[in-house]
């Protein structure tokens, strides 16, 4: 488990912090999220689909000749699919329960990106009409001896980065000598190898290792073109682009300019597509919460809120990001002044004492029912929480347009958890 660190120089990410209290104030201050807030209470988050749609448009204009399939799995929401099918935005799935949420997306625009498959699942997303899959072994080939001849699989390569919040390439992919084997095999078994995919890791800051990357997995298709006489017809470069949380990062303009070189002259021959997840839907949410506890103790101020580890900050457990947390009192201009904030701990809901959001938060003085703001809330939150100590999932409510007719949107309700006897 990692803990947010102890203090830090509040001047270091002034820049990054003064963004995100903005959009957050824009967010929580409209009718909508006010209504929102009213009616259901906290703990809320705060869906504003266009936001989804600007990154998506941000995306292909920054890399237009990159096919992009959205990663569901960043944020599953019906509002989030609808507005990126509305864009034209293709769909990454990695199971039979994710392809479902795609009813009336053409199947044409999904691939199937999870090396590991259960043979049903394989079975399942053909019938559907998925054509697209990724492995990454000789058995996961096997799976696919006797598809139709449409189908185009890619191999998964590994590319490690340390510098990643998770390196994927820890659990997946294969060498150029395993994949080189890969692919004879499957042309000895009649079975349809389309090219590579690979994914440099989440939240990898590091412009330089998705060149490496893209430069490394094209060497290695002109040379196995050259060897076996035959024409790949794919490159999947992933996703991982970064987004800043508490810190800036580097920009999708800038990782663009560097990789775009690289990519665009090869994407007269060959398709290029991306599985963008966090970066298409991380803006997208922001989420509210309220105190419901204070207490005095030897290293300070401890304020307890109403969502956590276990609920929507599960991305600090499972991501190792630490997003900002602002009061609403902060952001409505009422108390912003922080020459008179105090550093606090913020404690989750649960009764787990590992259930701490942060250790030190520079906050005002903050009574029980006073109003937590936390931006940048879109990914990985609301699909990683548990129901642990038997509590309900963290309600979505979806804005956007509303923002500006007054209009609820739509709420995705609490659940409640049913009990085994």
């Amino acid at each position: 488990m990692s803990i947010p660190p102890t203090r830090r120089d509040a001047r270091a990410a002034r820049t990054i912090r003064d963004i995100r209290r903005d959009e957050s104030a824009a967010m929580v201050t409209s009718d909508i999220a006010q209504a929102a807030i009213a009616l259901h209470g906290t703990p809320v988050l705060l869906l504003d689909p266009e936001r989804v749609r600007r990154q998506y448009r941000r995306l292909t204009a920054a890399l237009p000749f990159v096919r992009f399939h959205y990663a569901v799995k960043a944020l599953s929401h019906d509002a989030v699919i609808s507005a990126l099918a509305d864009e034209g935005c293709g769909f990454d799935v990695a199971t039979g329960e994710e392809l479902a949420l795609l009813d009336g997306v053409g199947r044409e625009r999904i691939i199937h990106t999870h090396p590991i498959k259960k043979p049903s699942e394989i079975a399942e997303a053909l019938a559907e009409g998925v054509r697209t899959f990724v492995i990454d072994n000789e058995v996961e080939l096997e799976k696919f001896a006797g598809a139709p001849g449409d189908v185009r699989l890619l191999v998964r390569l590994a590319y490690r980065s340390p510098g990643a919040k998770s390196d994927l390439s820890s659990k997946f992919g294969v060498g150029p000598f395993e994949a080189a084997h890969l692919i004879e095999r499957a042309i000895a078994r009649g079975i349809r190898v389309g090219g590579f995919s690979f994914h440099v890791g989440s939240q990898l800051d590091d412009p330089a290792r998705f060149a490496a990357a893209i430069s490394e997995t094209l060497a290695l298709m002109d040379s196995l073109e050259s060897a076996l006489d035959i024409r790949f017809e794919t490159l999947d470069i992933g996703g991982g682009f970064p987004v800043g949380y508490d810190s800036a990062v580097t920009s999708l303009e800038e990782l663009a300019a560097v990789i775009r070189p690289l990519l665009e002259p090869r994407a007269r021959r060959i398709q290029i597509i991306a599985e963008p997840g966090r970066i298409m839907v991380a803006e997208a949410m922001t989420l509210v919460t309220s105190v419901v506890g204070i207490a005095e103790r030897g290293d300070g101020r401890w304020y307890y809120i109403d969502d956590g580890l276990y609920g929507s900050y599960s991305n600090v457990l499972t991501e190792d990001v630490h997003p900002l947390i602002f009061s609403e009192r902060e952001l409505a201009g009422r108390d912003s002044d922080a020459a008179t904030h105090r550093w606090a701990t913020l404690g989750g809901p649960t009764c787990d004492s590992t259930d701490v959001i942060a250790r030190e938060a520079l906050l005002p003085d903050l009574g029980v029912g006073d109003l937590l703001v936390s931006p940048v809330m879109g990914a990985y939150t609301a699909v990683t929480s548990t129901r642990f100590n038997g509590r309900s999932a963290t309600p979505i409510a979806v804005v956007g347009q509303g923002a500006r007719t007054g209009e609820l949107i739509a709420v995705e309700p609490r659940t409640p958890v049913p009990l085994l006897v």
